[in-house]
Parts: C-alpha cells; structure tokens; sequence
C-alpha cells in the first residue's frame, strides 16, 4: 500500500512539472504581427484611348469570276477543217476573230442554187409585169367599163413578186449559213475549255468550248446586315456611271502577296435564303491589262480577300482590341490608381483595334492586360507598353483604400507580377 501511493505521488508530481513547463513556452512565444488589410495593388498595362475621324472597313471574301461567259456551239453542221492556234485553254483571242471554221462547200452550192432561183424569179416578174401591162393597154383600146383584175392580170404579178421574194429569202438563208460556218465571239477573251478539234464532225448545238471575255472580272462578296450598316451600303444598291465604293481585293499567287483595286458596283437583287447575307458585286476591270498589279492578272477562279471602305465615322473612339472585355466592356484606370468598369457601344472592331462611339472618353487610360476579379474601385498600378509605371493612374502598397470603394482580394503573386498584355 505505501509503495502504491509513492508511485502516484511520483507520477503526479511529473505531470505538474510537464503542465507547468508547456505553459510558459506558450509564454514565452512571439505574437505576429498584424498584416495591413489593405489589398495589394494589381498591375495592369494600360494604353491611351484615341478621339478621332475613322474610316470603317468590311473584310469579305468571293471567287473570280467573268462578267460574260459563253459556250460556243456551231449553228450548222459539218466538218471542222480549221481551227485556230490560239483556241486552247488559257488562249486569248480578239472580237470577230475566226477560232473554228466548218467546212463550207455544200453551203457555197446552197448560196449558188439560191441564186439561179433569184434569177428565175426576177424573169417571170419581168415577164408578167409586161404581160400586165400588154392586157392594160388592149383593154383600153377595145373594152368597154372597167377590166377585172384577172383581165388586167394582177394575180399573176402578185404570184410572180411573191415568187421573187421567197427566192431572195433563201438566197439570205443560204448566205448566213455559210457566214456561219465560221465561229467566233462577240468580245476579246480567253479559251476557259476546248471540246473540239480538226476534222471533227459537228452538228447543230454541239459544245465546241467556252470562252469568257477579259474586259472585267466579277466577285460576289457576302455581306450581313451588321456589315452593310458599316459600309452605308442599301439593299437595292446600284452606283451610276462606272462609280461605285473602293474595293481592294488580295490574294497570294505563287507565294507572293498581289493586290487589285475595284468598285462595288451593285447588290443582289434578294438576300440568300440559306445564309441570310447579300452579296455585294465587286468588278474589276482590265483585269489581264492595267489592273494586272506586277503583272499578275485577277484569274478567273481565284479565291480573294476584299477590303471594302465604308462611311467616315467622327468623333469615334479607337482602344486596343485587348481592350475589350466581353461584348460591350472596358476597364479604365482612373487617377489616384482606381479601377472603372465601363460599358461601351462598339461600332466595328478587328483583331487589331475596337471602335467605340460612347462610355469612354479620349486621352483616358484603358486596360489592356487580363485581371482576375476586377470590380469597380480596385486599387491598380499601371504600366505603359515599354514596362514604365505610370505614376499618376498607379496606387501605392502604402495608400489606404478610399472610404466606400470596393477591394478585391487577390493573392501576393499576383498583386506583385505585372499582368501580361495579352
């Protein structure tokens, strides 16, 4: 029994050292100190928001294709006994010049016969007129009353004069086919394909090739609504007079970047059912001549990007693409280092730039770099695009927060780092 009771005392007597020595390391350890409530400022890049006139412009893209296009097709049949050097793909040729000729023997005989006809026609005509005239004049000298028409013989003349033009008609008839067994087009072009050649035989409507002129080429530019209030462009548009809005088309041909410049000259007559867009018509003209920029001509079939001038806008407002948060937002850094959440009315805006008519003002800082969490009021320092901070839009790390504005906390790496302006 009194062995027991000494280990318990020992026991309890190591338990009151042991509690007593924990208290005063508790003591004895320093208090941290209280960390400033005021949030960090972020940094932020920031470009200068630009009042000027601005020109805005539309970017489309459309095929080449020709103003006129044509399938030559004989209008009699027949051997093919010549065909032109220059009637193959990618041949030019000149208005009214022959490319296939048909041959033309049986049509010359045509011409021949039809003649003789004339001839026989235009004797028995002499021949009645006379006889006409012979029954006149007996009758006046032995009738009595008046002759009839068959006494006179005018039926006869009216065969006979009947008989003369239908000659005359099949000697015409036989005159165009022979002027058609020589095919050409009506403008100067180029050969787009070639079906026939030397010694073919060919009847009426047989596909011989097809051809295009060169005095202008055509793309038709798809436009929506949005992007016709940009240009100023009517539905029904049509510009007089060769006149039309400045167009330049691009285009990379043999790795080389060309250029031509055209005008819109007309919309189409409805809006497409499946896209909902209108298509504009650019034309350029010359386009194997003077428009041919380096000696590059627009080819037919070419796949082209279009730049199209619209109205002047003033007064309008030029920010940074990076500029623009969602559909309609801006941030702008306001003196003394604070954050303004701005709403926007975007006119027209690119990969490069955001056209804006209201909700920011020129000469005031916009924020082109990423912030997490931005509200009205946070605190900011602001750099320009060369990394210099910008002292009068930047808040100090030692700058109390303004009684009623908003913080918002963010982390020490990122209030610390410098946002990149991407």
């Amino acid at each position: 029994m009194g062995s027991f009771l000494g280990r318990f005392l020992i026991f309890a007597v190591v338990g009151v050292v042991g509690v007593g020595i924990i208290g005063m390391l508790f003591a004895s350890q320093q208090q941290p100190e209280r960390a400033n409530a005021a949030p960090r400022p972020v940094a932020v890049f920031v470009d200068e928001a630009q009042l000027d006139t601005i020109a805005l412009h539309v970017t489309s893209q459309g095929e080449a294709r020709p103003r006129t296009q044509i399938n030559l097709v004989p209008q009699v049949a027949g051997r093919i006994t010549f065909v032109n050097p220059d009637f193959i793909e990618g041949g030019f040729f000149e208005a009214g010049e022959t490319l296939i000729q048909i041959e033309d023997a049986d049509y010359r005989l045509a011409v021949t016969r039809a003649s003789a006809q004339v001839a026989q026609a235009q004797q028995a005509l002499a021949r009645e007129q006379a006889e006409s005239e012979l029954a006149a004049s007996e009758w006046a000298e032995l009738g009595d009353g008046e002759a009839s028409s068959l006494t006179l013989r005018e039926p006869q003349l009216a065969d006979a004069r009947a008989q003369l033009a239908a000659a005359n008609a099949s000697l015409q008839s036989a005159r165009l086919d022979l002027q058609r067994t020589r095919i050409s087009a009506p403008f100067s072009g180029r050969v787009r394909v070639k079906n026939a050649d030397l010694g073919q035989y060919v009847a009426p409507g047989t596909q011989l090739g097809t051809v295009f002129s060169t005095d202008a080429i055509l793309v038709r530019l798809p436009l929506t609504d949005h992007e016709l209030g940009l240009l100023g462009i009517p539905i029904a548009y049509n510009a007089a007079g060769g006149e039309g809005m400045p167009v330049e088309l691009s285009a990379t041909l043999a790795g080389r970047q060309h250029s031509w410049q055209g005008r819109i000259t007309r919309t189409d007559s409805a809006i497409d059912p499946q896209t909902r867009v209108l298509y504009a018509i650019a034309e350029v003209a010359d386009p194997y001549g003077s428009a041919a920029e380096g000696g590059a001509p627009l080819a037919v079939g070419l796949f082209v990007t279009a730049s199209i001038t619209g109205r002047d806008v003033e007064n309008a407002y030029i920010l940074p693409r990076s500029a623009l948060r969602g559909q309609n937002s801006v941030y702008v850094a306001e003196e003394g280092g604070t954050l303004s959440v701005r709403t926007v009315e975007v006119i027209d805006s690119t990969s490069e730039r955001v056209v804006v008519s209201s909700g920011v003002r020129g000469g005031e800082m916009v924020v082109t770099s990423p912030i997490r969490g931005a509200s009205d009021g946070m605190r900011i320092q602001t750099f320009d695009a060369a990394g210099e901070m910008i002292a009068a839009y930047s808040a100090t790390y030692d700058d109390e927060p303004a009684e009623g504005l908003a913080e918002t906390e963010t982390g020490d790496a990122e209030s610390e780092a410098v946002a990149s302006n991407g």
